[in-house]
């Protein structure tokens, strides 16, 4: 796994998405993190000294994986890149069809009288 930094990060990570646009699959994970043991967080805790967790990134195709650390400092600037890039990127996801309200209400409502039974005439 290759470690980089957040803007050549998101250079690799268009990349991927270019190779996978025919085939295949990107995964990106986030995941809450210090960089540290949890042995070295007892001792700064125990010692009163403040620990700065970031916010560490992964992403693979199958193929190649990388990463790269983002702390409270950057976190609004890369994520506002990162979701610029997801946004150009899922052109290939199919357009959810959407039902008029008004046309779905009076189907149900021509469905409900057809299943009715109907009083005999004597």
């Amino acid at each position: 796994m290759v470690r980089l930094q957040p803007d050549p990060f998101l250079n690799e990570l268009t990349n991927m998405f270019e190779r996978t646009t025919e085939k295949g699959s990107v995964w990106v994970t986030l995941k809450h993190s210090s960089d540290k043991s949890k042995v070295k967080r007892n001792k700064m805790k125990t010692a009163g000294e403040k620990i700065e967790f970031k916010c560490l990134i992964r992403a693979t195709d199958g193929k190649k994986t990388i990463s790269t650390t983002v702390g409270p400092k950057d976190h609004q600037r890369f994520q506002s890149s990162y979701a610029t890039i997801l946004k150009a990127r899922m052109t290939a996801l199919k357009k959810r069809e959407r039902k008029d309200k008004r046309k779905v209400a009076d189907s149900d409502k021509k469905q409900d009288q057809k299943k009715q039974p109907t009083k005999p005439t004597l």
